[in-house]
């Protein structure tokens, strides 16, 4: 029975993968996860993905009782799915690796609750997702953003707190490190996974993603992930949307909008009024439609209005650039193909670690 005993132990061990660019809700992330009641992680992999080398040390963030256990590991700036990959095969040879974003509050109970999680688990049990809570103002209406931001909630295999089964990444070669941008890549590995014969499934834990601070123009600056969407439908295929529950978004709208405001002013440069009217009024229509959609459901205060009105002026056109952007990249996509021991291809220089000192 000890022995039997001792099994279960070492197959509900896991480690924590943290990617962060240093923010503040580092420090809240991980005192949450060393406040948590349960079993501890064996390890915390910290990736620091700032770009640069003369970087603050981010030893100060981590609490005391985790730092005989935490690496912090040199990330190189080349996005999430990278310094994912890089966290992981850090972690050692673990069971489960846990990945959380630097951004998140794991619950109070989230460390028995993941215990649990992992002894459901059955043998073909990949990956183990948890309940994302946004808190929204409960005395307003939520704004466009904090609205974006709530739809993490409903978001299917997101790595904002995702645990996977070491072999499982090993034997479909990890994230895909095209995918430079928190955007798609957990999807990807989703699907890459399914493809393989595992499965996925949803956890009893819970973790509360805040929604953080946003600029004006963040909306604008979000539409680089069409360029992501169009590597999707090149690894997997035109319905990858229905595969992954994912929302299927606006493209199609955005694409016809900017192609009236395109062909508008086409029109009047070459003389031709009647047309470059109607164009200009398809135009007018299709842009008054977004913004309205995106403003009624709001609190509509003059500061939302005005930059909601604004950007569903831009978002159209930046989003058809970045997707012509992406079917330029992306022509000649392939799906990764892991290695033949399923591990992925190392990185082209080592990692140096760094071990806390309690």
């Amino acid at each position: 029975m000890t022995g039997e005993s001792d099994a279960r132990t070492r197959d509900a061990e896991y480690a924590v993968v943290v990617p962060t660019l240093g923010r503040p809700s580092l420090r809240v992330c991980l005192h949450a996860l060393a406040e948590a009641s349960g079993p501890g992680p064996v390890r915390v992999v910290v990736v620091d993905d700032r770009p640069g080398p003369d970087r603050p040390p981010l030893t100060a963030d981590v609490p005391p009782s985790l730092r005989s256990r935490t690496l912090v590991v040199p990330g190189g700036a080349r996005g999430p799915a990278a310094a994912r990959n890089l966290g992981w095969r850090a972690a050692g040879d673990v069971p489960w690796i846990v990945f959380l974003d630097d951004d998140v509050v794991p619950g109070p109970t989230w460390g028995d609750d993941l215990t649990l999680d992992l002894a459901a688990a059955t043998e073909r049990t990949a990956g183990i997702s948890a309940r994302i809570e946004v808190p929204l103002p409960a005395d307003r209406r939520p704004s466009d953003w904090e609205r974006n931001t709530a739809g993490l909630a409903g978001a299917r295999w997101i790595t904002a707190d995702m645990a996977y089964r070491r072999a499982a990444l090993a034997a479909v070669g990890g994230f895909d490190e095209r995918f430079r941008r928190a955007f798609r890549e957990d999807a990807d590995l989703a699907l890459r996974i399914v493809d393989a014969g595992w499965t996925l499934t949803g956890g009893r834990r819970t973790t509360t993603h805040p929604v953080r601070p946003a600029g004006r123009w963040t909306s604008v600056r979000l539409q680089a992930g069409n360029a992501d969407d169009v590597l999707m439908i090149r690894l997997h295929g035109r319905h990858w949307w229905r595969l992954a529950q994912a929302p299927r978004g606006r493209l199609p709208l955005h694409l016809a909008v900017t192609g009236a405001g395109v062909t508008a002013l086409g029109c009047a440069l070459l003389g031709r009024p009647r047309p470059a009217g109607a164009c200009a009024a398809a135009w007018l229509a299709g842009t008054a439609e977004f913004a309205l959609a995106r403003i009624l459901p709001g609190p509509r205060t003059r500061d939302e209005v005005l930059t909601v009105a604004v950007t569903s002026a831009l978002i159209p056109p930046a989003a058809t650039w970045h997707w012509l952007r992406g079917r330029l990249a992306h022509r000649t996509a392939r799906p990764l193909t892991p290695l033949g021991t399923g591990e992925p291809a190392p990185a082209p220089r080592s990692a140096v670690r760094e071990r806390l000192r309690s």
